[in-house]
């Protein structure tokens, strides 16, 4: 099988398990090259009998994924070609999370960082998740800049916890700490820092290594559930915000104070709460 040619991922092959590390620096945002060597390594190893497992993990142990690029709203016509591809009634962004939603293989996030919006998003599209205590953050911070989540987080989080809590997510737009997010059911289990690479590990050579069909027959007994109405209903949600003024403000605002560098991103919740004092957007 030919091996594709990444530049911000890198994969190690053992034993049946897929180790993809994403390498997108300075914060790993979700831009559209990021998203296609994604896709492309999913697409290559779809129908490999021999990858059993993916467990995703960041190079960097501060950031899994940030959000998708903000810098994106400069150039409204890069994300064409993916949503060329992308299934009827989905967006590019639902259909990311939507194509490893389907993948064959088990799919498992190792968060030992902070993930926001797209990155969040991706979180909960795949099949199992585990953060670090102390380290691993969630959010879903699209409200503050003037827009809701669009990449499938409303039903995602709807599937997963009640609605009260993926509301208090969505409105409250707050960094959510691993231990949080594991009694919400936003993920599997938070576990000490120094535990996680051991624990996924484990667990990923353990299904790796179940007998030949065990693991499709699993992933079939307990299927995704069919969201495509509330895929279209959250699209027509965000895509209304977004073609406000008040969403452009906010995203070229929250560029300019810091967003997308490391020290913004820390606490990107902040930054973007104070954004209308700072520059001055008292037309919001």
């Amino acid at each position: 099988m030919p091996k594709p040619n990444f530049t911000k991922l890198s994969v190690l092959r053992r034993e049946g398990v897929a180790t993809v590390t994403i390498g997108n620096p300075p914060v790993n945002v979700l831009d559209v090259p990021l998203m296609g060597e994604i896709r492309s390594f999913l697409s290559s190893v779809r129908d490999d009998p021999q990858t059993r497992v993916i467990v995703f993990e960041s190079a960097d142990p501060d950031f899994f994924i940030a959000h998708v690029d903000m810098t994106l709203i400069d150039d409204p016509k890069a994300f064409d070609e993916l949503a060329r591809d992308a299934s009827k009634g989905l967006n590019p962004f639902q259909a990311f999370g939507e194509m490893l939603r389907s993948q064959p293989q088990v799919t498992i996030i190792k968060l030992a960082g902070l993930a926001r919006g797209g990155g969040a998003e991706f979180v909960a599209a795949a099949d199992m998740a585990f953060a670090a205590e102390g380290r691993a953050g969630l959010a879903q911070c699209e409200a503050l800049m003037g827009i809701t989540p669009g990449g499938g987080a409303t039903q995602y989080l709807g599937h997963r916890m009640t609605r009260g809590r993926a509301l208090e997510i969505v409105l409250g737009a707050d960094l959510f700490d691993a231990k949080t997010a594991e009694r919400y059911g936003w993920i599997n289990r938070a576990l000490p820092a120094d535990a996680l690479d051991a624990f996924v590990d484990r667990l990923a050579h353990n299904i790796a290594a179940l007998p030949d069909g065990v693991i499709a027959a699993a992933k079939q007994a307990v299927p995704p559930a069919d969201l495509r109405e509330g895929f279209r209903r959250e699209h027509d949600a965000w895509a209304g915000l977004f073609a406000r003024p008040a969403a452009e403000k906010l995203i070229r605002g929250g560029l300019d104070v810091g967003a997308q560098t490391k020290e913004g991103e820390r606490d990107l919740e902040g930054l973007l709460r104070n954004l209308k004092t700072r520059v001055g957007l008292d037309t919001l």
